[in-house]
This record gives C-alpha cells, structure tokens and sequence, in this order.
C-alpha cells in the first residue's frame, strides 16, 4: 500500500493516510486501499475497534485535483462504476463496519475527508480542525453519505448550510453542534483516540454490532418497525455469553470480558 498505512496496536486497528506531502487528498488508489484495509480488519477477529487517522497536517484536504481534472474526461458508467465503486465502497466500508470506529481529524476534513469522517461512530478532532462539504463549490454534490448523515447529527438547517453553501465548520463549532465528540491538543490527538478505542473494544462485540445497526436503520425506518426489529436481535443477545459475563461483571463489581460469542 502506499497512499495508507495499516497499524495495530493490541485489540486497536489504525488505517492511516500517509500523503501528507499532498495534504491526503484522495484519489482512487487511496479509497482502493483503504476498502482493503478495511476488508482485513473487520475480518480480523483480533481488531475489536478501527481508528482512521492520518499523518502531516491535515486529515484530508479533498480530492486530488490531478484526479479531479482526470474525471473531466471520463464517461458517466466509468466514473459509477469504477471511481466511486472506491469511493463510496469505502464509506460504506466504514458506516456498516460493525466494530467501533473513530475518525482522529487534525485540520482540514473537506469533501471526501469529511464524508469518511463522518461515517465514523465518533469523531475526535484538534482545536485547528475544521469540516467542509465543499462540493457545491465545484458543481458536484456530496455522493458519499453527507447530505443523509448530516441532517442526522447535526439538524436539516445546518447540514443545508454546509452542503449547499459549502461553509467550512470550525472545531468549535463542530463541537458545539454534535459534530464531533470531543476536542484535544494536537499532540494529544493519538493518545485519545487510543483510549477511546480501547474503550470502545472493550464492548460486548455482538451488542455494540446489534445497537450500531439499530440506530443506522432507526434514521431510516418509523418507531414501529424499530420495535419490530429490536425484539428478536434483543432475545439473541439475551442467550449470549457476553450478556451473561456483562451480569456476573456487574454483580463482581469489576470489568467484564467479553468475547463476542
């Protein structure tokens, strides 16, 4: 791989863009590998959480304009099926992983940045952070996931405000409306994401799996068919180890190990 690095760190899975001398913006080859990155470790049953962060100054600053200019003499069918089977297929990658992921976001996080940071579970960023869906500035629009999941986190009017004006939100800002969980130094940045994700790997795997899929289709079904849904995968839960070490956990008073089986 060269656009990405792959990490581990114990039960912790790091996908880390390495073009920091080009700001990591993306282009085909980054999406590519980080689809592959994603395949190996959700596959791997030793990764209990995924991080997503990157080196130099910025997460990412967007789309690589050689790549950019390069689609102004493609095809439609080529551009669905062959750019964005990349670019979408790693969004996708992300939002339906079922283990914990975190989006570590120093600087800028424009347009494909932003939307893989987004599909994250939770996004920690540094004080110099910043968010922009900017496609409308080029004439395209956010095809990644932003216009549903912004509304989602951050209400209609603002998500309107981000897509359709493409303003850049500020770190402050961004915390302020839900957009990121928390706010850290720079050289801090690491370090939480660390422990967040240890925290997170901590969980019972099948529950945190069956509650992430719960709230992804609570955003796009009604109350009824939530409750129709969370019946059965709730009565599975119930029959699992994990539910049965998280009771004896709790009367212990100590932590719980779960397994996910």
């Amino acid at each position: 791989m060269d656009d990405i690095r792959v990490e581990r760190q114990g039960a912790i899975g790091l996908i880390v863009m390495a073009r920091a001398e080009a700001n990591n913006s993306s282009r085909p080859q980054t999406l590519s590998e980080i689809c592959q990155a994603m395949d190996d470790l959700m596959a791997d049953e030793m990764v209990r959480a995924i991080i997503l962060a990157a080196d130099g100054r910025h997460f990412s600053a967007g789309a690589d304009f050689a790549f950019l200019d390069d689609l102004t003499r493609m095809d439609s069918p080529t551009i669905r099926d062959q750019v964005y089977a990349h670019f979408q297929g790693a969004a996708r990658r992300i939002y339906h992983c079922p283990k914990p992921t975190i989006a570590l976001v120093q600087g800028a996080a424009v347009t494909v940045g932003c939307e893989l940071a987004l599909a994250c579970d939770f996004r920690i960023a540094t004080r110099n952070a910043f968010f922009q869906e900017s496609w409308v500035k080029l004439g395209i629009m956010p095809p990644l996931g932003g216009t549903f999941l912004l509304p989602r986190l951050i209400g209609f009017g603002r998500a309107a405000d981000m897509c359709l004006r493409g303003r850049a939100v500020k770190a402050e800002e961004a915390l302020a409306i839900g957009l990121v969980s928390e706010l850290v130094d720079p050289e801090m940045l690491r370090e939480r994401g660390l422990e967040m994700a240890i925290e997170l790997a901590a969980a019972a795997p099948m529950a945190y799996a069956a509650v992430k899929t719960a709230l992804h289709r609570g955003s796009e079904s009604a109350i009824e068919a939530e409750w129709s849904a969370n019946l059965p995968q709730q009565a599975l839960l119930l029959t699992s180890e994990d539910f049965r070490e998280g009771l004896a956990a709790v009367r212990e008073r100590r932590a719980p190990a779960f397994t996910g089986r």
